[in-house]
């Protein structure tokens, strides 16, 4: 198997702890939202200034610590009332955004074939590059076909990351090529550019029924949430709930199709590839895009 070679020059590790801060904090508004943590006190977790907290925060999601915390308090209160009530309805609640303009990535897709999936990667040419995103660092993977692979991981984690991933198609041939992926990387994490009339190409490289699951996925709307159940009913297999939580476990394009959209029946997160509070700083910085728009 290949060794990754990580490229990440000291600009990039600088921005990167900024998501450092964020994930620590949104740790503690995840696992003490009932006790309604103070800026003051959040701030003090991290040892920031709570006005440069503040700043660095929703200058990060889009919204500030005060509102990223109501947003879970009532998400949790919806939960609780009403299992079938959407995850980030909460922002509406709170006027942050409206369901009328939604920003989503549009993507196009195709799958490879029976033949090509068989083959586990043998003859495909991957290459590979690490990009500092707002969730840490993504490792983008790509083919002539367009974007097959997209994970995350902190500084440090990249083999790791490498490995999870370059596992997937064994017999693949592995390039580090950053000039490749990171035209990926600037679309990808830029909600500017995501426009329909110039989708992301994508490449889907899975069994039948993990991109039938790939495919619910896409058509999940940025701001909401669906059960894996329902997911089950949307591609006709109403009783393979549980086939269909191992195939959104195994997506390989993180993010861009986004199992992070994918819930529980109680409408608990429940667990995510690239960890659970990753999941969630991506569906809070989600709302902020929506309050944005």
């Amino acid at each position: 198997m290949a060794e990754p070679h990580a490229v990440l020059t000291r600009p990039a590790a600088i921005a990167d702890n900024d998501y450092e801060i964020v994930r620590r904090v949104i740790e503690h508004i995840s696992e003490r939202w009932r006790d309604q943590p103070s800026l003051e006190t959040l701030a003090g977790d991290v040892g920031m200034e709570p006005t440069a907290l503040q700043k660095l925060f929703t200058r990060w999601a889009g919204l500030s610590p005060k509102a990223f915390l109501q947003a879970v308090t009532i998400d949790h209160a919806r939960r609780l009332l009403n299992a079938d009530m959407p995850l980030l309805e909460a922002s509406y609640e709170l006027g942050l955004s409206g369901p009328g303009r939604l920003h989503d990535l549009f993507v196009t897709h195709e799958a490879m074939s029976p033949g090509e999936i068989k083959a586990r990667g043998a003859g495909l040419t991957i290459r590979y590059g690490y990009h500092v995103c707002p969730f840490g660092i993504a490792l983008i993977m790509v083919t002539e076909r367009g974007l097959c692979g997209l994970a995350f991981c902190d500084a440090g984690g990249e083999g790791a990351t490498f490995d999870d991933m370059a596992g997937r198609w064994p017999f693949a041939a592995f390039e580090e090529d950053m000039g490749a992926t990171a035209p990926y990387a600037a679309r990808i994490f830029a909600p500017g550019t995501w426009r329909q009339d110039q989708p992301l190409r994508v490449v889907l490289i899975g069994t039948d029924f993990q991109v039938s699951v790939w495919e619910a996925l896409l058509k999940i709307p940025m701001g909401r949430a669906e059960a894996y159940s329902s997911i089950a009913d949307r591609i006709g297999r109403p009783k393979a709930s549980r086939a269909v939580g191992a195939a959104v476990g195994a997506n390989p394009i993180s993010f861009v199709v986004p199992c992070h959209r994918a819930v529980g029946k109680s409408g608990a997160l429940t667990g995510y590839h690239w960890g659970l509070t990753r999941k969630r700083a991506i569906l809070g910085w989600e709302a902020g895009q929506l309050a944005s728009a």
